[in-house]
């Protein structure tokens, strides 16, 4: 029995919060797999060009992203393997199925959205609100296992063998296997242990605890590295760390200054729209790319610009400023010396 008292079922009072964050992780298997087709590379929505939206702040796993998202067929492989394993932990939370493994699931997926995509959110710190909050439901319900309501519990009722084994309690429901005296100890360290880690990713992300607050979700920021001039040719990284995950920098000028501040050559919003493959060489699974009336960049993109042009190989040498701006005004600029 999980408890004489039905009132003292830690499992069932903790039942509304396993049914909700079952079905929060079973239903992001049922929207890619279900009602939309999510898992295509070739499709718009493709959730591996969200992944590759968490790359440019995400906290400690970055190397981890950038190395999937250079790789689109390890990453697509890994997409689907996420995906069934959210379905599968959702499905069983769900159920009540070996509730305390898989409430592990549940603090490994939510610390994965966590690390990766925490700093993404334009209103309420979406991505922060769901790992945080995640972690510290997961936890929650493996202390408390599955209630009245639950295939657990069903196992156990029934006296089926293997629920008097202690791994059962250790992977399924019923009471803990910990000492008494040791177990308030273990409630307080892990629960002061998670508060500390909400309260550093806050800072970390958003200056939430003390200081300046900011959004990197707010405005675009365009990064600009390896500018050269080498013959008739420009060449730049383009790489976008900042913005609105859900759409891109729509960039409508690049232009060249000399060091008196004169305009060498300048590429309009018109001609930007007209970019090829020749111009654009993408790292990463989401991509730079032209659009009806401008330059797209999606956030966490990342390519190589290069422009061919009699005029570079005109300019004497010297010290030279790159300007790209973005349709919201905002622009970004890079020093080459030739």
């Amino acid at each position: 029995m999980i408890n004489n008292n039905i009132k003292n079922d830690s499992g069932l009072l903790a039942l509304a919060i396993r049914l909700v964050i079952g079905w929060t992780y079973f239903s992001a298997f049922w929207r890619r797999t279900i009602l939309a087709n999510k898992l295509d590379p070739e499709v718009a929505g493709y959730i591996g060009e969200k992944f590759n939206h968490f790359l440019p702040n995400a906290l400690g796993i970055k190397p981890l992203i950038q190395y999937l998202v250079e790789n689109p067929d390890i990453l697509w492989l890994n997409m689907v393997i996420f995906t069934i394993i959210e379905g599968i932990v959702g499905l069983f939370i769900i159920f009540g199925l070996f509730t305390r493994i898989m409430s592990i699931g549940v603090f490994g997926l939510a610390m994965g959205i966590l690390l990766g995509s925490g700093w993404i959110g334009t209103t309420c710190l979406d991505e922060w609100q769901i790992g945080v909050l995640g972690i510290a439901t997961g936890y929650v319900l493996f202390l408390t296992g599955s209630g009245k309501y639950s295939l657990d519990n069903y196992f156990i009722k029934n006296n089926l063998s293997f629920t008097k084994k202690k791994w059962f309690a250790w992977l399924g429901s019923g009471i803990l296997p910990i000492k008494n005296n040791i177990f308030p100890r273990f409630v307080l360290i892990g629960s002061l242990t998670i508060l500390g880690m909400t309260l550093f990713t806050n800072q970390v992300f958003h200056g939430g605890v003390w200081g300046t607050l900011h959004n990197k979700s707010v405005k675009p920021k365009l990064e600009i590295t390896e500018g050269k001039i080498n013959n008739d040719i420009l060449s730049f990284n383009l790489f976008r760390r900042e913005g609105v995950d859900v759409y891109g920098s729509w960039v409508i000028a690049i232009e060249l200054f000399n060091q008196n501040g004169n305009i060498v050559i300048q590429y309009s919003q018109k001609e930007l729209a007209s970019l090829t493959d020749q111009n654009i060489s993408n790292y990463y699974v989401a991509n730079i790319k032209s659009s009806k009336h401008s330059l797209v960049v999606p956030l966490g993109a990342k390519a190589k610009m290069t422009f061919s042009d009699q005029t570079f190989s005109q300019v004497s040498n010297g010290t030279y400023t790159l300007k790209i701006t973005d349709i919201s005004g905002a622009f970004w600029t890079h020093q080459i010396t030739k």
